[in-house]
């Protein structure tokens, strides 16, 4: 059985992979092999654009992608056929004759050195080395930790008695300030409250943008106090190995604990553990925090009772735990880790698959533009955020691409309830609301979440770009039918399995100049997003897409 022809590239030339037993021979073309050149050469002079030829690569145009982000390079997708433009085929054309012209090329044509091949960024680098060194979240860090680390210098050298005397309350205080950072609930407010005084047309941009960046970027506070946290338990364990006639080995044995757990925490969430393995790190974080967290109240219920000079513990505590600020830093703590988990619940959903590489779940009751949510087949083990699609009314949907584990479940085996968390979160679309023209770009399922701006009425006057592959076959109608009934300039589609790939952050910089946007939101992944933001700066626009720790 002969071996089918494919077509393949090498920098950006299409060729054809014919293998044969001998490598230099040059067998004549089969009927079908003439009668499809033949139909290419006609579509070719039929045309006059440069997008691709639907007639003529069918297989290619019809396939459903399994990936909704066209921006990102893998070895999977390289493995797949491409989308071949005008130019391509003209260049594979152009090498095909000029092969068979000189079926044996000559020393010094075999010889030239090749061009250099496109770097290939792998998205761990882009994610953790190619965001700067001075970013919104990496200067929260350090300002956050530089604070603390003064602190304890004070301390230490006796110029700050009250943390001298109370380091473990500023532990405490530290592992407030990151649970503030991570509350859905908490957020949810603090995002509404930027919205209603800061989403006005008088309030000047750069306060805007200002307050995109510090909202975006909390994850720098989270991290730096976290490790905070750690350095303040240790030097108040130091001071009371130092003083251990003054306290118990039961308080120094807990406190240990809980160092050890904050560690545990501190390196599963280090950038490359939580990228390469997040499952783990999700577990280990939540389990090791719920477990710290119950130690925390032993420690607090330990020191507060115990008396130094009888070395033993007083059964009066009611009185003095509501005077001590560990246990209502420790109240605080403990209100905003359960909030959450009061609402979770499972729910009734309806799962739909437009394709085998995305599935559709559609929930009851309306949510605002901008709103994401968390659901879970198994609320003790994961959680899954996906932006939220809803015309504010009566029922909202989620769009999952199956790209891992869960998602690829969805479309295998579409479940009939999932757990939820009532309590749904804002996260930076929601500042879309803050500004008055924004363009919205996003390329494959990120679409997800701006579409509700397209489906409700919002403050701002948003423009949308969209590039995917396969948008009907990939997507499904429904998902095609929102996008349309909107004007040309407010809603632009680019179907890359028609229109062949482009250069995003060229078209993001074009619809921003042409909608006037104050802002450039996008949604794609870290390479993307990279471009896009980095080109709309450079043209004068202020651009904010998804970090690693968003």
């Amino acid at each position: 059985m002969q071996n089918p022809v494919r077509f393949s590239s090498c920098r950006g030339v299409a060729f054809e992979i014919k293998p044969h037993v001998d490598p230099f021979a040059l067998p004549p073309p089969t009927q079908d092999e003439s009668q499809e050149s033949s139909r290419i050469e006609r579509s070719w002079f039929q045309s006059g654009s440069s997008k691709v030829f639907p007639s003529s690569l069918q297989r290619s145009a019809s396939r459903a992608s399994s990936h909704f982000c066209d921006l990102d390079i893998s070895e999977e997708e390289e493995e797949e056929e491409e989308d071949i433009s005008l130019e391509v085929l003209e260049a594979g054309k152009k090498a095909e004759k000029e092969h068979i012209a000189d079926p044996l090329p000559s020393a010094s044509k075999r010889e030239q050195p090749p061009k250099p091949a496109k770097k290939n960024e792998s998205r761990l680098s882009i994610i953790l080395l190619d965001q700067g060194l001075f970013t919104v979240y990496k200067r929260l860090f350090v300002v956050c930790l530089t604070l603390n680390v003064i602190g304890l210098v004070l301390a230490a050298t006796g110029n700050f008695p009250y943390a001298r005397n109370r380091a473990a309350l500023f532990s405490i205080a530290n592992i407030l300030a990151l649970t503030l950072c991570r509350s859905e609930a908490f957020l949810r407010v603090v995002f509404w409250l930027a919205v209603k005084f800061l989403g006005r047309s008088w309030v000047p941009l750069p306060i805007k943008t200002a307050t995109t960046s510090l909202l975006q970027s909390l994850g720098g506070i989270h991290s730096g106090c976290g490790v905070s946290s750690v350095a303040w338990l240790i030097y108040a364990l130091v001071l009371t190995l130092k003083d251990r006639e003054n306290t118990s080995s039961e308080i120094i044995g807990v406190a240990s604990a809980i160092l050890s757990l904050l560690c545990l925490s501190s390196l599963a969430a280090f950038p490359l553990v939580r990228h390469l393995h997040h499952n783990i790190f999700e577990r280990t974080h939540r389990f090791a925090g719920w477990t710290a967290l119950a130690l925390l109240w032993a420690f607090v219920m330990l020191t507060i009772s115990y008396d130094p000079e009888t070395k033993s513990y007083s059964n009066e505590l009611g009185s003095r735990l509501i005077k001590q600020q560990e246990f209502w830093f420790t109240v605080a703590i403990t209100v905003l880790i359960i909030i959450p988990w009061v609402t979770v619940r499972r729910v009734p959903v309806k799962v739909s698959s437009p394709s085998g590489h995305a599935s559709i779940i559609k929930f009851q009751g309306g949510v605002k533009a901008g709103i994401l949510g968390r659901i879970s087949p198994s609320p003790l083990s994961e959680w899954h955020a996906f932006g939220i699609i809803s015309d504010g009314k009566t029922e909202h949907m989620m769009l999952a691409g199956a790209v891992g584990d869960f998602t690829k479940s969805l479309v295998s085996n579409p479940p009939s309830h999932l757990w939820v968390r009532q309590v749904h979160f804002a996260g930076l679309p929601y500042l879309v609301n803050m500004y008055d023209r924004v363009l919205l770009v996003a390329t494959g399922s990120g679409i997800c979440v701006f579409l509700s701006f397209l489906l409700q009425p919002c403050r701002a006057s948003v423009c949308l770009l969209w590039v995917a592959k396969g948008i009907e076959q990939n997507f499904g109608r429904e998902i095609k039918e929102m996008m349309s009934g909107h004007p040309k300039d407010k809603v632009i589609v680019h179907d890359t399995a028609v229109l062949g790939r482009p250069k995003v952050s060229e078209m993001s910089v074009e619809a921003a100049r042409k909608w006037g946007a104050e802002v450039v939101i996008v949604t794609s992944n870290p390479e993307g997003s990279r471009d896009v933001v980095n080109a709309c700066k450079a043209s004068g626009f202020s651009a904010f897409g998804p970090i690693w720790d968003s």
